[in-house]
């Protein structure tokens, strides 16, 4: 488990994340984004409708144990995070967008969540925390809307909160590895094959698909990526 001070470091960590892709944008990217939302409800109905249905199929298949199979189905519901985020900016994509699905995945998750989970698990009581719903879009938009302010103020400074954001996101991927590996090794190496395989594939087959009928429905090869 991550104790407390590496929770604070990692919020941290975001904020200034969050920070540098704020200040990669301009108002501009967001409404060209709003202004053909066919890749915003493409990436809602892939988040909640193909990622479920794919945990659903593979803890079926594969028979895993019912703890590891409702973990994947709950993995599998929720909606992308600051990491979406962090691989749509290495990967060209349509950084804007991905906040918008970020947001719009995670106001949407309230209803769609429960619903998404009482069909593929009947009879799961599960609560959502309005709270941590609130903390997530904070943790968003805040450090979004302060990046883009100082982009707007000047461009030098703009630039360089992008960079520095933009590193602190590979040191935030190889701590979490560091950190977390060594302190849960003894769990690691006595977790079936099967698991691993789910926790795998279960991303392979959502980026997949998910950009695959981003494609068939003809978006722009950036948003694609995005949406995968």
């Amino acid at each position: 488990m991550v104790g407390p001070f590496e929770q604070a470091l990692l919020a941290a960590m975001i904020f200034v994340i969050m920070l540098g892709m704020g200040a990669s944008l301009t108002p501009r990217d967001f409404y060209f984004a709003l202004r053909r939302p066919q890749g915003l409800a493409i990436g809602v109905v892939s988040q909640y409708g193909f990622m479920p249905l794919i945990g659903f199929l593979m803890a079926v298949f594969l028979g895993l144990p019912e703890p590891i199979a409702l973990g994947l189905l709950i993995v599998s519901c929720m909606p992308g995070g600051t990491t979406s985020n962090i691989f749509t900016y290495f990967s060209k994509g349509n950084l804007a967008l991905s906040v918008l699905m970020t947001v719009t995945s995670t106001v949407f998750g309230v209803i769609l969540i429960p619903l998404v989970l009482l069909i593929y698990a009947s009879a799961l009581d599960l609560e959502i925390p309005r709270e941590n719903i609130i903390a997530t879009l904070v943790i968003l938009l805040v450090p979004v809307g302060i990046g883009m302010i100082l982009r707007k103020v000047s461009a030098n400074v703009g630039a360089v909160t992008e960079f520095f954001g933009s590193m602190l996101a590979l040191f935030f991927i190889a701590f979490i590895a560091i950190s977390w590996v060594p302190r849960n090794w003894q769990f690691l190496m006595t977790t079936d094959a099967s698991t691993y395989f789910a926790a795998i594939m279960l991303g392979v087959f959502g980026i997949f698909i998910g950009y695959t009928f981003a494609k068939i429905l003809r978006l722009h090869p950036r948003n694609a990526r995005t949406v995968g």
